[in-house]
């Protein structure tokens, strides 16, 4: 069997965050298993990242919604001896919940949490070899609060959050260290990028680049830090999410994020 050095399992790993963690790994000197959805470029990102850093780079393409997709993953995974699995494959949206269809609904369920949850708890055995391992789940600074139009997706980061943070105290004193990581808003695509792009004042000065991001938390995963938010302005944040009342932050987002919603329409 090939034998790698440091092997760390990306899930999302084709472009934006999970792209930057692939590069932000590589420079480290860590092998890849790159994972992402078929004919989103993987095997390229996957050669430039070999040919730059010297790594070796393992691509699987699937869609990961799926359950016998995720059990095959983890069939063939089950080969190699691993030591880090970044769980950031996610999906998000503005939507009026009554319009949004079962399909959207589904999917971003599926991805966010329960695919998250199957390849944490089907993923650990393989660490067993290795003397020290990593999980960090990939949440978000909407975690913190409510979000009318988003209502899905912060609960879903909500659940990432407490779901790490219980399994990380499980397991504390054993090799494997669990992390969650709560980036803020990330120009990760076009559309992001316009979004941003409109913010103002310390909001905007508060976005961190995609590469930033990713190596800001890979740094404090080494050192073991179990809640990561990339970033000082986004840490205040975080705080005044928890501190502000709910029934106001609420208020404040609704017209903002309908607002938002209407000009995609």
């Amino acid at each position: 069997m090939e034998s790698f050095k440091d092997l760390t399992v990306i899930t999302g790993s084709s472009q934006g965050l999970g792209k930057a963690f692939a590069n932000t790994c590589a420079k480290l000197g860590r092998d890849l298993v790159l994972v992402s959805l078929p004919n989103e470029g993987l095997q390229e990102t996957a050669r430039q990242l070999t040919d730059k850093y010297g790594v070796k780079v393992i691509c699987f393409e699937t869609d990961l919604t799926k359950t016998e997709n995720i059990s095959r993953l983890v069939q063939d995974l089950s080969q190699y001896e691993i030591n880090m699995l970044i769980n950031n494959a996610g999906t998000g949206g503005t939507k009026r919940f009554l319009d949004a269809s079962m399909e959207y609904i589904e999917n971003m369920i599926f991805l966010n949490m329960r695919c998250l949850v199957i390849l944490t708890h089907q993923i650990m055995p393989l660490f067993k070899k290795k003397e020290q391992n990593y999980i960090l789940n990939i949440g978000s600074l909407a975690a913190f609060s409510p979000m009318p139009y988003k209502t899905i997706y912060p609960a879903s980061k909500s659940f990432i959050s407490s779901f790490s943070r219980g399994l990380y105290a499980e397991l504390k004193g054993t090799n494997i260290h669990v992390a969650v990581a709560c980036p803020g808003g990330l120009a990760t695509n076009l559309d992001v990028a316009t979004r941003i792009g409109n913010h103002k004042g310390l909001l905007k000065k508060s976005i961190l680049t995609a590469d930033e991001a990713a190596d800001w938390c890979i740094k404090k995963l080494l050192k073991k830090k179990h809640m990561i938010i990339p970033g000082r302005l986004n840490q205040f944040s975080s705080f005044l999410q928890r501190t502000i009342p709910v029934r106001l932050q609420m208020k404040l987002m609704a017209g903002k994020l309908e607002k938002e919603m209407l000009s995609k329409a």
